[in-house]
């Protein structure tokens, strides 16, 4: 019996979701990493599951190839990657000698971003999240893995600085947590424009971005956690009267 053309599935349709995979075992070698005291290694492959988290949804837009499956993965992959791996990777990292209130922290920390993923899946069904805005609400799942993890990056970046308190952490791990849930207008980059004109600057400050990623590493990481807690006042300042779900 000779197979029919329709059975046959692209490769190239697949490919989002081998990124999202690559994103999930990304995430799960952060944990181990982060166990085994490899922080930066850690770091580093969180950072690499943000990437491909940007990557997977867009890519699957162009070729065509999105589908129910491929969201729920996304989701999934999400709570992961930003959900579970960077609270686990803080807590053994800093956070072992204040065992029960650190796990309070990372456990409101997680359910957070559960709750937040879910009400993203639930709102972009509904007629409510199909519409995009320039704000969210609440901070996305990503940022708020990032800014979670601030306390680390500051004492890889000052390491002569004296390690902020386990208590200090474990009430901002829980706090970021509770951010991610909250109405808070937060920016959001996709909407963001640049004129023509501009776009050569743009590109030469991204230049630079990234080298002073690869030269200054965890100093970058606190000017960008920086520069997005700014971005969250912004969004305080102006309150927008629409906003989006997404996660």
């Amino acid at each position: 019996m000779q197979e029919s053309s329709s059975d046959k599935f692209p490769l190239i349709q697949l490919l989002p979701n081998m990124l999202t995979i690559a994103a999930i075992c990304a995430g799960l070698s952060a944990i181990r990493f982060g166990i085994a005291g490899d922080v930066a290694l850690a770091v580093k492959l969180i950072l690499a599951a943000c990437v491909l988290d940007g990557l997977d949804g867009r890519l699957a837009r162009i070729l065509g190839s999105d589908s129910k499956m491929g969201a729920e993965l996304d989701s999934l992959a999400d709570f992961l990657n930003f959900g579970v791996a960077p609270p686990l990777v803080t807590y053994y990292w800093a956070l072992q000698d204040m065992r029960n209130g650190a796990w309070i922290a990372v456990l409101i920390y997680a359910v957070c971003c559960v709750m937040r993923l879910a009400r993203f899946n639930v709102s972009s069904k509904s007629e409510e999240g199909s519409s995009s805005g320039a704000y969210f609400q609440g901070v996305p799942s990503p940022a708020g893995a990032l800014l979670m993890m601030l306390p680390l990056f500051l004492a890889f970046a000052l390491p002569s600085m004296p390690r902020l308190p386990s208590s200090l952490i474990s009430l901002y791990i829980a706090l970021i947590g509770l951010l991610m849930i909250s109405r808070m207008p937060t920016w959001s980059f996709k909407t963001a424009k640049i004129s023509r004109e501009n776009v050569k600057f743009f590109l030469v400050a991204f230049a630079l971005f990234a080298a002073a990623l690869l030269i200054y590493f965890w100093i970058t990481l606190v000017m960008l956690c920086l520069f997005y807690a700014g971005t969250l006042l912004w969004g305080l300042l102006t309150k927008p009267s629409t906003t989006s779900h997404r996660g």
